[in-house]
């Protein structure tokens, strides 16, 4: 499975559990962290674990490595990382807080009109 494929497996999967302003960010060129960042979130703490927990198991159904999970206890803002994809899943009061679009705003964005059912 090719990024692209993982991004949209993972784009539906929060949008799946109605994810909200899902952003996806090339990082490849301004981080060694991930190639991509992908930021959601949701209005409760319990959505967003369900978010979380759907991407989860999308991402074990189809064999993605699952390097770390931090988080999901309190589920204000969770981190699942991927490897070349790194998933924040805020609660979203701490999205705009701790305003991730702002600090990568060099990254240019993915677009995925296509992946999200209205």
């Amino acid at each position: 499975m090719n990024n692209e494929e993982k991004l949209e497996l993972i784009v539906k999967a929060a949008d799946s559990k109605r994810a909200e302003n899902t952003v996806v960010l090339n990082v490849r060129e301004i981080s060694t962290l991930a190639d991509y960042f992908i930021i959601t979130s949701a209005d409760s703490n319990r959505q967003v674990g369900a978010i979380a927990d759907e991407i989860l198991e999308k991402a074990k159904e189809n064999n993605l490595e699952i390097r770390r999970i931090e988080g999901q206890r309190a589920a204000e803002w969770i981190l699942i990382d991927l490897g070349d994809i790194v998933i924040n899943v805020f609660q979203s009061d701490q999205r705009k807080y701790y305003n991730l679009e702002k600090l990568w705003s060099q990254a240019d964005a993915v677009e995925t009109t296509d992946w999200i059912t209205e």
